[in-house]
């Protein structure tokens, strides 16, 4: 009951935090940056091993610079997602706009064929506002996958959250029930397809930044379970606080692929992503936990 109490007045505070305009907001980021990487040292040891595992081509200099470069990002996500909580949708829209003046109207293409729409995206630049960009694009069903977090309070804030412009959080465990009942008629369902499979579910290693990787098969297994369009939602970031999106389409007939083959897809182009500007992935997550031989 205290914890709870407790978590409700954070969530109160974080509120407050999120009606500050982002000037300021990023001036606090500029703080957090100071505090997490000069002063607590956060994760810097997961940090450092995951970028020399990841590029060992690159000069120790050049994986400082990185490092540096994400843990100044890492506060301003931080800040970003506060901010989060009272975004207007205009607001929003300025800062996630589409790459290209076609972006929206192709996901439109195919959601007015009463197709479901599988988008992967990844643990890459803001995936928070990620998610209510492609929630503003359309009115047919949107559905939001999330991994419930353990702590209920800040559970129901992230879905308050994610569902504030129409999208509809669903949990990972729920998702295949709710596209079947969705069979038939448009939806689009985004998932961060870059997260840790537990142990017991592991079943495919693919190589992702130079090292064999544990990868979650759920955006293939769904998209064979309800034929469904399968592509990828790819963000970058312009400029502080302001990012870019683009629709990128894989397959329209998931049942004519290989086995793994929408998961290698997937997994290449999120590579790709980074290694253009790797500062902007969650180097700070322990992604490698798992090797081939400990299975």
């Amino acid at each position: 009951m205290i914890n709870k109490g407790l978590s409700r007045i954070g969530v109160f505070f974080l509120y407050l935090i999120s009606l500050l305009p982002f000037w300021m907001l990023y001036l606090i980021s500029d703080v957090l940056y100071l505090i997490l990487y000069r002063i607590i040292g956060y994760r810097t040891r997961v940090v450092r091993e995951n970028l020399a595992n990841s590029f060992p081509e690159k000069s120790a200099a050049d994986r400082l610079a990185i490092e540096k470069k994400y843990f100044h990002y890492l506060g301003d996500l931080i800040m970003e997602t506060i901010k989060m909580l009272s975004i207007s949708p205009q607001e929003a829209r300025r800062r996630m706009r589409p790459l290209h003046n076609d972006t929206d109207s192709r996901v439109n293409e195919i959601l007015n064929q009463s197709r479901t729409l599988l988008v992967a995206a990844g643990h890459y630049c803001n995936w928070e506002l990620t998610a209510l960009s492609c929630s503003m694009i359309t009115d047919e069903a949107r559905i939001i996958v999330y991994k419930p977090l353990a702590n209920r309070v800040f559970d129901d804030l992230f879905k308050d959250v994610r569902s504030r412009f129409g999208g509809t959080p669903v949990a990972m465990k729920d998702i295949l029930r709710k596209l079947v009942t969705l069979r038939g008629k448009a939806s689009l369902t985004v998932l961060v397809s870059d997260q840790t499979p537990v142990q017991e579910s592991v079943q495919y290693f693919a190589q992702f930044l130079n090292q064999p990787t544990a990868i979650f098969l759920g955006i293939e297994k769904m998209a064979m379970a309800t034929n469904a369009v399968v592509g990828f939602w790819d963000v970058r970031c312009v400029k502080r606080g302001y990012y870019v999106y683009d629709f990128i389409h894989f397959t329209s007939e998931p049942k004519k692929t290989a086995e793994y083959e929408i998961t290698n897809m997937h997994v290449a182009y999120l590579e790709q992503v980074i290694k253009a500007e790797p500062q902007y992935w969650l180097w700070s997550h322990k992604r490698w936990k798992f090797k081939p031989r400990n299975l």
